[in-house]
């Protein structure tokens, strides 16, 4: 059973996401659960455009709802055959096919929002410009901290941005305005991870079912008990960490995005979910760092120029 093919949700006006459900509770089918709140606003919505998702690693945070489809040169995104019953795979600059040995999202990216953030903790200018592609994505930027990686900011949007501006845009807004947390701090680097995730393959499902766990990112449109529209999103690896099945990431997600009423069966099936896929990468500080004094020893860094702490 197969949803209809687009590159693209119905996208709003510029609002923020964030991406990430909670840490590890298990839902119950019934709907009783607020976990992983958050919501993602909408036009005609009383909430501020920067809401935060609750992650566990969903989304509710910045979700930037327009057209998804940009690129330089017509590029698509995603090319849809609304007549195939297949996915379409990511359309590459040099016409190859995304697989897992030709990803974009690189560790390159996740360096590049260490150096950011470390710049603006510790005043100093922003990095050069990265060397990686500028191609447009929709993207999502994670922070999670200690041993047993809390989520400790994550925000992104679903309009396709150039890579180099939107990952520093979306480095400051989920590690500083992600508002189910304080800003982080400079002390808190050491004990950081950062993800950045690219989305891919936006396809309108036939229904509220219409998605794989495990293999799907979702984002649902749903009319709240006020009459108001509102959206929430999680990334695909959101209900496989939190050992969900279909019904409990619905309900999880309703809550996210700020439904308060019971959770029917009838209800469920008026939602409107578009389904995605993304590419992953995630380092630890500690990465990041001998990453970054590789280069510098190697006379090749064009991140930052070299800080105190690096010395």
């Amino acid at each position: 059973r197969m949803g209809k093919r687009r590159c693209v949700p119905p996208l709003e006006p510029k609002l923020a996401a964030g991406c990430c459900g909670v840490k590890k509770p298990k839902l119950s089918g019934s709907g009783t659960h607020s976990h992983g709140n958050q919501a993602t606003t909408v036009p005609g919505s009383s909430s501020s455009p920067l809401q935060n998702h609750q992650h566990t690693d969903g989304n509710n945070g910045r979700e930037n709802v327009s057209d998804l489809t940009l690129g330089p040169g017509n590029s698509p995104i995603t090319r849809m055959n609304p007549t195939s019953g297949a996915l379409s795979p990511l359309t590459r600059p040099n016409g190859t096919a995304n697989s897992t040995k030709n990803l974009v999202v690189t560790a390159e990216m996740c360096c590049y929002c260490f150096d950011v953030l470390y710049c603006h903790l510790y005043g100093f200018p922003q990095p050069r410009l990265p060397r990686f592609t500028n191609d447009p994505y929709p993207l999502f930027v994670t922070w999670k901290t200690g041993r047993d990686k809390r989520l400790r900011g994550c925000i992104g949007t679903f309009s396709a941005m150039n890579l180099h501006s939107g990952l520093r845009e979306y480095t400051l807004t989920s590690a500083l305005k992600d508002s189910r947390f304080p800003p982080l701090t400079r002390e808190e680097l050491p004990k950081l991870f950062c993800s950045v995730s690219l989305l891919t393959n936006f396809e309108d499902a036939s229904d509220y079912l219409d998605w794989e766990v495990g293999i799907h990112g979702i984002r649902i449109e749903f009319i709240n008990e006020k009459g108001v529209k509102r959206t929430a999103t999680y990334l695909p690896e959101v209900a496989k960490e939190q050992d969900w099945d279909q019904i409990q990431t619905i309900d999880s997600l309703l809550r996210k995005g700020g439904f308060k009423a019971p959770i029917t069966n009838d209800f469920r099936k008026t939602i409107k979910l578009t389904r995605y896929r993304s590419e992953k990468v995630t380092i630890s500080y500690a990465e990041y760092m001998a990453s970054r004094q590789h280069c510098f020893q190697n006379g090749t860094l064009h991140a930052p120029p070299l800080y105190n702490h690096y010395s």
